[in-house]
């Protein structure tokens, strides 16, 4: 097939418009192969093995009759924890960060028998537009809507148990482009143990952008029992849409 009939294909199935640059000098064919728009770009996008079409599984509570020592804190952090966070966390880079105990409120002299220990788990990946498939004349003068997605557990253990942090980033991958933040405040009076949705659209973000960079940060409490939040169905995607004209 000759590449005017590859870019022909790609114009067509994809419905891209006129307004979509398509320079001959573009490998369609290739392009073609890899499909890029519509899908998700993130790797593994449910480490835990979740999704949220159903809710999320109860916490097993470690000492209850029949039950199995709890297995939550990922191997890498075995030496924190000597608990285990059940997952695979393949194509994630992940890390954990140790916070202070809280001891305000605690008046001087009390006997303190167990203090919860909180934690943030750091799920990280970077997505290379290029490699997926997406041009530089696409990405630096139609500047295609580029959309998130996430779904984090709810749950009582804190105010605070969820942040997202996306950017997007140069060719150097570390130049910062437009980057969007979402730390939400739960209500710990109101417990339903759903799933909430986080989304967000990149649109009109400028030329240059050729990395993603998705990173969620989830809250883990330790006392007696070692408590996780969870995340599933993680998403980037790139459609051949704008929101916003330039």
């Amino acid at each position: 097939m000759a590449a005017s009939d590859w870019k022909k294909k790609c114009k067509v199935e994809w419905s891209l418009g006129d307004d979509i640059p398509m320079p001959d000098t573009v490998d369609w064919k290739t392009i073609y192969e890899k499909k890029p728009f519509g899908r998700n770009l993130l790797k593994n996008p449910a480490p835990f093995g979740l999704t949220h079409c159903a809710p999320p599984p109860e916490h097993e509570l470690a000492g209850m009759p029949g039950a199995e020592p709890p297995r939550f804190e990922p191997e890498v952090f075995q030496t924190c924890c000597c608990q285990w966070l059940q997952g695979d966390f393949t194509s994630w880079k992940i890390r954990r960060e140790v916070l202070p105990y809280d001891t305000s409120g605690i008046p001087p002299g009390a006997v303190i028998c167990h203090m919860p220990q909180f934690s943030w788990f750091f799920l990280e990946q970077k997505v290379d537009l290029k490699g997926e498939g997406f041009w530089e004349e696409l990405l630096d003068n139609f500047q295609p809507d580029i959309s998130v997605q996430d779904w984090y557990e709810e749950s009582q253990l804190h105010q605070f148990i969820y942040q997202l942090h996306v950017r997007l980033l140069g060719a150097n991958g570390e130049t910062v482009i437009q980057e969007h933040t979402f730390s939400p405040e739960e209500d710990t009076s109101n417990f339903s143990h759903t799933w909430k949705e986080v989304s967000h659209v990149f649109s009109n973000y400028g030329p240059g952008v050729r990395h993603v960079h998705f990173e969620h940060k989830l809250k883990n409490m330790s006392m007696i029992d070692f408590h996780a939040t969870r995340v599933t169905d993680s998403a980037v995607m790139v459609r051949a849409t704008r929101s916003t004209p330039h």
